[in-house]
C-alpha cells in the first residue's frame, strides 16, 4: 500500500496529519501488511533565509493582535495529538535542504522516520532545519549518507507541485485515488487504509 502526501515541516496541519497517518499505518503494520509513504515537497514561503528568526515573530506580523490566541489553539490541539508544540522556541527558516534530506533519505528507506525528527527538531526542539549541522546531525541519527546533488531534482519536485495547483496542505492520496486535504479524520484514514470501524472517531 502507497500513501502519497505532499506537506512542509513548519506547517503545523502537515505535522498534525502525518502523525494521525502515521498512528493508522502503524495498525495497518501490525496485520503484517505493508504500508508506504512517498513524501512531495512543498514549501509555504520559499523566499524565506536560511538564517532563522523566530517563528513567533513572524507569525506576529502575519496575524497581528490574533496570533498569541491562534497559537495558543494550536499547541492545545498538538497536546490532543501527542505532540508537544513550543511556538516560542521555534524557528522560521528555508525548508529546501530539508526536502533535499527527505529526498536522500527516501533513497535508503528511512523517510518516514527523517520527516518525523525534522518535525519534531522544528516545532518541539527549537532547531534551525535550515542549519547544515542540524541535517548533518539527523542524517546520521537514521545512517542516511547525503548526496552532493539532487538540489535540481528537487527544484523540478516543487514545480511539479506548484503546476498540480492543489488546493492546499498537506494533501495526502490515496491507493484507490481518493485524496484529503487539511488534517485528515481517523474515520477517514481508517476507510481509506482498510482499516475496521472503531466505536468513535476524530
Amino acid at each position: 500500500m502507497k500513501i502519497e502526501i505532499t506537506l512542509d515541516i513548519p506547517c503545523v496541519w502537515s505535522y498534525f496529519a502525518f502523525n494521525r497517518l502515521r498512528r493508522a499505518a502503524a495498525r495497518v503494520r501490525a496485520t503484517g501488511a505493508t504500508v508506504d509513504f512517498v513524501f512531495h515537497p512543498y514549501q509555504l514561503a520559499p523566499g524565506t533565509s536560511s538564517d532563522a528568526e523566530p517563528k513567533s515573530a513572524v507569525l506576529r506580523r502575519a496575524f497581528g493582535s490574533g496570533a498569541d490566541a491562534a497559537v495558543a489553539r494550536v499547541t492545545a490541539l498538538a497536546a490532543a495529538e501527542g505532540l508537544e508544540f513550543d511556538h516560542e522556541r521555534a524557528l522560521w527558516s528555508n525548508t529546501f535542504e530539508a526536502h533535499r534530506l527527505i529526498a536522500d533519505a527516501g533513497a535508503r528507506g528511512r523517510a518516514e522516520d527523517v520527516v518525523e525528527r525534522l518535525f519534531r527538531a522544528h516545532h518541539t526542539d527549537g532547531l534551525n532545519i535550515a542549519d547544515p549541522e542540524v541535517l548533518r546531525s539527523v542524517a546520521a541519527e537514521f545512517s542516511v549518507v547525503r548526496r552532493g546533488d539532487g538540489a535540481d531534482a528537487l527544484r523540478s519536485a516543487l514545480e511539479r507541485v506548484r503546476r498540480e495547483a492543489l488546493p492546499g496542505i498537506p494533501f495526502l492520496r490515496f491507493p484507490d485515488g481518493a485524496t484529503s486535504t487539511g488534517m485528515p479524520s481517523t474515520a477517514l484514514l481508517d476507510h481509506a487504509l482498510g482499516l475496521p470501524e472503531r466505536a468513535t472517531s476524530a
